[in-house]
């Protein structure tokens, strides 16, 4: 059995703590936590793999998107060989539109077999009618697209070029 807490990317303090069965795929986990939070798991959502500082990497999309379907989905990972270890962590991104974005991070892994579960043991806090929005802020590019005059230089001003002569 997996005690997992999950944590809406917000400012104020909105978490859930489940437990669910280890041997559960990602896709029922999915509905878990969209359940959890009041949402009818009907939108897209992907989880992304992720170190302990919380930078994303791998996603793991909720169908499989590849045309040889061989590719990785939340149906084809189980929880207790994606998240085998305590203290590992997932994004969870549900509704593509309006980027509900949460923090998984499995609190406490036990041999415990339950038969009732899913199972929601903690909220905190409400979550909001809208989505936190999101900034996504690019890396700062270097002074090489800043110049305008180097534009000038290889093309000429193009203030200077008179259309009608055409």
């Amino acid at each position: 059995m997996y005690k997992i807490r999950i944590i809406l990317d917000t400012k104020e303090d909105v978490l859930r703590t489940i437990l669910v069965d280890d041997t559960i795929n990602l896709e029922s986990l999915h509905y878990t936590i969209a359940k959890a939070f009041g949402f009818e798991g009907q939108e897209m959502a992907s989880f992304y793999r992720t170190d302990d500082e919380w930078n994303q990497g791998e996603e793991i999309p909720l169908f499989n998107m590849a045309e040889a379907g061989e590719a990785i989905s939340m149906q084809t990972c189980i929880l207790n060989e994606t998240l085998p270890d305590e203290n590992n962590k997932l994004i969870y991104v549900y509704d593509f539109l309006n980027m509900w974005t949460f923090y998984v991070d499995v609190v406490e892994i036990n041999e415990d077999k339950r038969t009732d579960l899913p199972q929601t043991i903690l909220e905190v806090g409400e979550i909001p009618s809208e989505a936190p929005e999101k900034e996504f802020v690019a890396d700062k590019l270097g002074n090489e697209f800043d110049e305008e005059d180097d534009l000038d230089d290889d093309f000429g001003h193009y203030d200077d070029f008179d259309y009608n002569d055409y």
